[in-house]
């Protein structure tokens, strides 16, 4: 069983499939704690916020409502309901759950599967999913970055507000725990200026990319 905060269609806004139409899965609970985090409605898995799978995913549920749905549930409610193909499966931090069986049931059903996940904790997913590591490191959780989680990583989306964001970065890639060479993409906290700015000067110099949370730009979720 999963928990789940909200299941819903749009356009992925960050990163490398930034405009591809997208389901987003967002599991509930994070013991992360980013201080900028725009959905802190889905840390903490309260059982008095738990509603019915199939209340939660109408149009009308309450935004820190939650409800447990079976892999089967899953998969039932996404042919019925959408038309993309490609999922993003978020949080929360999504890889406090064992994600196997789910993302290779979903690929057999044609999906392909994307983890946006913060690097704390071991990606358990299908060989064949995409994993989007957005390193969080001093966070209120006191959690350390996760080795295994690291060398699974297909792209790094790292948060940026100052050059210690960058160091930080630039000390993971300058680690032996990258097994493989992930794309590099730089997300200005909270789209401020001074963050924007210094993220165009450094993907510039270091021939890295820029991710601008588009979705935000144009107001849609």
């Amino acid at each position: 069983m999963y928990n789940i905060n909200e299941i819903f269609e749009t356009i992925q806004g960050e990163g490398h499939f930034t405009g591809k139409p997208s389901i987003f899965i967002r599991l509930q609970g994070c013991p992360v704690g980013c201080s900028w985090c725009d959905t802190k409605h889905s840390w903490f898995v309260n059982e008095e916020n738990r509603i019915p799978f199939k209340e939660l995913v109408n149009e009308n549920s309450i935004l820190n409502s939650w409800g447990q749905a079976s892999e089967s549930e899953i998969l039932n409610f996404l042919a019925k309901k959408f038309n993309a193909r490609h999922i993003v499966i978020t949080g929360g931090e999504p890889c406090i759950y064992d994600l196997t069986s789910l993302t290779e049931s979903l690929e057999s059903q044609g999906y392909f599967c994307q983890i946006e996940t913060s690097g704390t904790f071991e990606v358990k997913a299908s060989s064949k999913s995409w994993v989007t590591l957005s390193p969080k490191i001093n966070m209120k959780g006191k959690l350390k970055l996760n080795h295994k989680a690291l060398s699974r990583a297909n792209e790094i989306k790292h948060p940026i507000g100052t050059h210690k964001d960058i160091a930080n970065l630039k000390n993971i890639l300058a680690s032996n725990l990258l097994k493989q060479q992930p794309k590099i993409y730089l997300q200005p906290i909270s789209q401020k200026e001074r963050a924007t700015k210094l993220c165009v000067q450094e993907c510039i110099k270091n021939n890295w990319n820029l991710s601008i949370q588009v979705h935000k730009y144009i107001n849609i979720d």
